[in-house]
């Protein structure tokens, strides 16, 4: 699980700016109209080999025209709960503001690892204006420029320095089973009807589940831990900072699982946001199980589960090798199945194949079908290893590695698959240099 990075500040001191230059890409929308950050906040950043989780925490604070303090503050306030380091965003031009101190006095009180960073810095002046910031009590001042990239590569000396570099385990390496889903499609209900009483509280208003609850489930011969989570909704929907702080809980939950249980409402159908969650577990390497909630509602005939099956499959391609299993957590049909189905995911996850078994196989497959040529030249792939990640990834070791394309990429991906069962599981397949 990596560490947090949260960048707080007022708005409009260029925190998505920030956010995209750690994270190298362009997630956030920038824009010079404070309160614009609302669609994407959440990234991982690596740098010297560390690799961190980065919030942006920009936007969510101005419903209106007015900024209000007591809205920073709660702001500022969640972030503080969930990250491991805050970057405390100001802004040079604009100089010291009320609210600054304010934020500033927020972080101090809670003895949570601040770096003050001075945005805006981009000349020599500037810099030594920033050191106006000093007063509100902090030991260093980091000017940088977000939007040319000046200091930041000092800052991320900085956050690897103080970041623990191992990240705190849970204690019992049990396996750990996150049920995800947006919000109402019955996530606390199938929990509580695993566990057989009222674990969490269950009502029909979307929401309610705020934070990540472990459960310890042993019994009928299984042993693991069941993650309820925080239902993950789209961001333009997130009004309140409490509902931002349960998406980024949701996905703290994600990141520390092995297997996520998708859950889907049949009444509604497969929809955008889904499919957004669904990513969201692939990119995290994680085995993935779905789940149609609530089937005892919907009238059915022979065809209707493959007619279900197919739309979800088309909607999920191209990583279309994921259990399906039509559920009902009100009738408790099928419950038991999902949880045999979610174990036989973590087994697949965590197999590992001999070399020469894998080499065997997969070199015969590739003599059938080699790489195609690229301007007359052979590729010739030699040999193929697993590496010892804690999720499937197999290297490819070939003779000119940067002329094997995406295609191709997926024709190993499939002749692994039909050959061992990774089922409901994410395989990364790289090609090096032999």
């Amino acid at each position: 699980m990596s560490n947090i990075v949260a960048i707080v500040g007022r708005p409009n001191v260029g925190k998505s700016t920030l956010f995209n230059r750690l994270i190298g890409s362009r997630e956030a929308i920038v824009d010079e109209t404070s309160g614009t950050t609302r669609d994407r906040h959440y990234g991982k950043a690596e740098w010297n080999g560390k690799e961190f989780s980065v919030i942006d925490t920009g936007g969510y604070v101005t419903d209106s025209d007015d900024i209000f303090e007591k809205e920073i503050n709660r702001q500022v306030e969640l972030a503080i709960d969930t990250a491991d380091l805050i970057l405390f965003m100001v802004d040079v031009i604009s100089g010291l503001t009320e609210l600054d101190k304010a934020v500033a006095d927020l972080l101090r009180r809670s003895g949570k690892k601040t770096i003050l960073v001075a945005n805006k810095a981009d000349n020599i002046e500037l810099v030594h204006q920033s050191y106006e910031f000093l007063q509100m009590g902090f030991e260093e001042v980091m000017p940088i420029s977000s939007m040319s990239g000046s200091g930041t590569g000092d800052l991320l000396d900085k956050i690897v320095s103080i970041l623990p570099d191992t990240p705190v385990e849970d204690p019992e390496d049990l396996p750990k089973i996150t049920i995800v889903g947006r919000p109402n499609v019955g996530k606390s209900s199938l929990v509580n009807a695993l566990l057989g009483e009222e674990r969490n509280i269950v009502t029909p208003i979307a929401g309610t589940t705020r934070d990540s609850i472990f459960t310890r489930y042993n019994k009928y011969n299984y042993d693991f831990y069941l993650v309820d989570t925080a239902g993950l909704r789209k961001k333009s929907k997130i009004k309140d900072n409490i509902e931002f702080y349960s998406v980024m809980r949701s996905i703290r939950a994600i990141e520390k699982s092995d297997v996520c249980l998708l859950l889907l409402d049949a009444t509604v159908g497969i929809e955008a946001q889904d499919i957004n969650i669904f990513r969201l577990c692939q990119q995290n390497k994680k085995g993935i199980v779905i789940l149609v909630n609530k089937w005892d509602l919907i009238e059915k005939n022979t065809h209707t589960t493959e007619e279900y099956k197919k739309i979800i499959q088309q909607r999920i391609a191209p990583f279309n090798d994921v259990p399906i299993i039509f559920t009902s957590a009100l009738t408790k049909q099928r419950i038991h199945k999902a949880l045999e189905t979610a174990i036989m995911v973590f087994e697949n996850r965590r197999q590992r194949i001999p070399t020469s078994q894998l080499n065997e196989v997969m070199l015969a497959a590739i003599e059938n079908y080699p790489p195609p040529a690229v301007k007359g030249k052979l590729i010739k792939i030699k040999y193929v290893t697993q590496l010892p990640t804690p999720y499937p990834s197999f290297v490819f070791f070939a003779n000119l590695p940067q002329y094997i394309k995406e295609p191709y990429k997926r024709y190993l991906e499939n002749k692994l698959r039909e050959h061992y069962n990774f089922s409901g599981v994410p395989i990364q397949i790289f090609v090096r240099q032999k």
